[in-house]
């Protein structure tokens, strides 16, 4: 009877073939997710605090500090919110085929997200903490449900989903800004003798967990770096409560409402044939204009208010965090129509071909970013963590970036699937994949 039902499940079924693809869509992703590791590398090379703290680490010479200033303004949120979207838009890409030939697309749909739940696991704890695998695999199980909604119940409900989850943040913000303020007293009365009763203890302790995530102290950066320095079970057993603290407290309260809402986004986007660059030049410049003219100036905004507040990090993870949440969805908007006047264009044919192949193979490209720069950085590498500027991680994020425009369409020559999609393919539809391209 088992068989019979997955027989039944899997009729018709079967991974996108070569000749149905969907070129602006894999060009868009390959932009994403090479402009996602401009970001990543911030994360990958030095703690996660210099990330939105240009201050602590990766040097606060002009030309450092400009490198921060302009990834935040053009990367920062954006190619991430673009690969959010291009996850929704495929959910409704693969509903449509399935349906089309008559097979169960559900069964399938949630097998193949258990596969990228696990794998994304595998990456976080035993690779890289900042996995996004994970939360696009359990999102992805609860935007499911919209699938066959309208573009604008879609819109509109994805953009109520994008309010509360920064109304969640800046209240969350104003509780940890409180929360510091209290424990800086009692801290301050404690230091002149007076004992703290049970209560009062309590509160300098929750401050102090806050602190070691948002605003570390020299102490807790400098144990990161000698860490990530060091050997492999040791940057395991560290990473591991980072990784579970995202897991249970980001994904209900941050994740689920950012990444779902640009996923509900995606899916309209997708159904408004937009991003399959089948309408008009004229629309792809408004939302060029629109994208570009109202999100660049929030996004500047973003970044000189945060060096206004010294970089806070609760600051930042509040208030100071709201012009680009916006901005860099409007940003967004403007790089994906960038992308779709390029590719309806027919202009610089060979390169936009090489960042297709590069979105053909997203996932593995994305799984090599970290494997690479790990074992760069990391102390069973090259141990280079905490060392390299900020500029100079720039170079490492060309040549990556460079490599996978070259291997990426030598790879899909011979074969039809990166070595990833390979696996997560032949997992999801519960058969071996044939690799190899016909011929």
């Amino acid at each position: 009877m088992a068989a019979e039902k997955s027989s039944t499940e899997l009729a018709g079924a079967a991974p996108v073939a070569s000749g149905q693809r969907i070129s602006s869509l894999d060009t868009l992703r390959g932009v994403a997710v090479l402009g996602i590791l401009v970001m990543n590398i911030y994360a990958f090379a030095m703690p996660f605090v210099a990330y939105q703290n240009p201050l602590v680490m990766g040097g606060t010479e002009i030309h450092n500090l400009a490198t921060w200033f302009l990834t935040h303004i053009f990367f920062d949120q954006k190619f991430m919110s673009i690969f959010s979207m291009l996850f929704g838009a495929g959910i409704v890409l693969m509903m449509d085929r399935a349906e089309a030939k008559g097979a169960a697309f559900g069964p399938i749909f949630f097998r193949r997200q258990f596969w990228l739940l696990v794998l994304g696991m595998l990456h976080a704890y035993l690779i890289w903490f900042g996995d996004i695998l994970f939360f696009y695999a359990a999102v992805g199980m609860l935007v499911f449900v919209f699938r066959h909604k309208s573009p604008r119940f879609l819109l509109i409900t994805g953009s109520i989903m994008l309010l509360i989850g920064i109304g969640l943040s800046v209240m969350s913000s104003a509780y940890v800004e409180d929360l510091r303020t209290r424990a800086g007293a009692l801290e301050a009365r404690q230091l002149s003798g007076v004992a703290l009763d049970e209560a009062e203890l309590a509160t300098v302790e929750e401050w102090a967990e806050f602190r070691d995530f948002m605003a570390p102290g020299p102490e807790q950066v400098r144990e990161d770096v000698d860490t990530y320095r060091g050997g492999y079970p040791g940057i395991v057993a560290f990473r591991a409560p980072e990784v579970l603290m995202f897991h249970l407290q980001a994904l209900p309260f941050f994740i689920v409402w950012r990444v779902g809402g640009l996923m509900l986004v995606g899916m309209a986007l997708m159904k408004l044939n937009i991003l399959s660059a089948q309408r008009d030049f004229s629309l792809y410049r408004r939302m060029l204009l629109v994208g570009y003219g109202l999100g660049l100036p929030l996004t500047v905004l973003s970044a000189f208010n945060a060096y206004a507040h010294d970089f806070d990090g609760v600051y930042m993870f509040g208030l100071g965090q709201v012009p680009n949440y916006f901005g860099s969805l409007l940003v967004a908007v403007g790089h994906i129509a960038a992308v779709m006047l390029l590719v309806k264009s027919g202009a610089l044919r060979s390169l936009v071909a090489r960042f297709s192949s590069v979105g053909q193979m997203a996932l593995t490209n994305y799984l090599m970013h970290s494997l690479v720069m790990t074992t760069v950085f990391y102390g069973y590498g090259l141990g280079l963590y905490g060392e390299v500027p900020r500029l100079a991680q720039m170079g490492f994020v060309a040549a990556l970036i460079g490599l996978q425009l070259v291997l990426s369409p030598w790879w899909l020559a011979c074969y039809r699937f990166g070595p990833a999609e390979w696996l997560w393919r032949s997992m999801t539809y519960w058969r071996r994949q044939p690799m190899r391209n016909p011929g």
